[in-house]
């Protein structure tokens, strides 16, 4: 069961309407690395959960706040886009694009061009929509919920990491205090949630539970001399110096090796010849006539 409260987590408005920004601010919501994906991310990754129960808890913690985001996010995108249709209307002879779009004509202005995402009039009446800040609706394929933990406490820290930089650079991009109070906000709680997932990895490899995402895949499936190689694939040899080339490995299985000249270990390829019939380019002879694939 979910649980609505009328108060926000926390909200400051913005001092002065800024359609152009508004635009902007729909990638925290819609985008990628958006609200709304680490929202149903971190819910589907709950409700799926089958580990020790502070994991599948602190799951659905996270992703209930996470709601309350978007929620906060769209509040400020509509006081941002408040009275936008006649300021638009004022400037749109200004902008070709968006001129066109509300009736004007004689653009006189370059720069303006695509000042305002027109949507924000048009579709959802000058309220926040379910997209990123070029007006790419939100995707359920950009979630990660694979089952296991530690494959999607990565996913989550990556998310979170993404998410938070957007937010600085947005933070970056305006003047008006109350945006930048709002967003300083919501970088606070981002910090809290990239070290909340480095805590959680931590504590996943700590209990034992996944020491790596597939811990035995190397010594029960075989190949185990490819398992620790580091192969340098450009050039120059300075990877030579990472952790990653030297010394035991993390999951406490091996040893890294430098490879500083990797060779091919398959044969040239000789791809299979297409059916005939298929008419495609083989080097064998085309079928004539009609004959049917079968």
């Amino acid at each position: 069961m979910f649980f609505h409260q009328k108060r926000l987590q926390y909200f400051t408005p913005p001092e002065k309407p800024d359609p152009v920004y508004a635009m902007k601010m729909q990638e925290l919501i819609g985008g990628s690395f958006g609200e709304m994906t680490v929202m149903m991310q971190y819910l589907f990754q709950g409700w799926n959960c089958r580990g020790p129960a502070k994991y599948r808890d602190m799951l659905l913690d996270i992703g209930t706040e996470e709601i309350g985001h978007v929620e906060m996010l769209a509040t400020m995108i509509a006081c941002l886009l408040d009275k936008a249709p006649l300021k638009l209307q004022e400037e749109g002879a200004k902008d070709r694009i968006v001129g066109a779009v509300m009736g004007g004509s004689n653009p006189r202005d370059e720069i303006m061009a695509a000042a305002m995402n027109p949507q924000h009039a048009i579709v959802s009446g000058l309220g926040a929509m379910p997209a990123d800040s070029v007006g790419f609706p939100w995707n359920g394929r950009f979630i990660v919920a694979s089952g296991n933990l530690l494959a999607d406490f990565r996913s989550n820290l990556h998310a979170e990491s993404q998410g938070l930089m957007q937010a600085v650079r947005l933070y970056e991009m305006t003047d008006d205090p109350g945006v930048k109070d709002h967003l300083s906000f919501m970088i606070a709680r981002d910090t809290m949630h990239q070290n909340q997932w480095l805590a959680a990895i931590e504590d996943l490899q700590s209990e034992g539970l996944e020491a790596t995402v597939a811990p035995s895949v190397a010594h029960e499936y075989g190949k185990n001399e490819y398992a620790y190689q580091f192969w340098n694939h450009s050039e120059g040899t300075q990877s030579a110096e990472g952790r990653w080339a030297k010394g035991p490995t993390p999951d406490g299985k091996g040893e890294f090796e430098y490879v500083a000249n990797p060779q091919p270990i398959g044969p040239e390829p000789e791809p299979p010849q297409p059916d005939p019939r298929l008419h495609g380019t083989s080097k064998t002879s085309q079928v004539p006539g009609n004959a049917g694939l079968t």
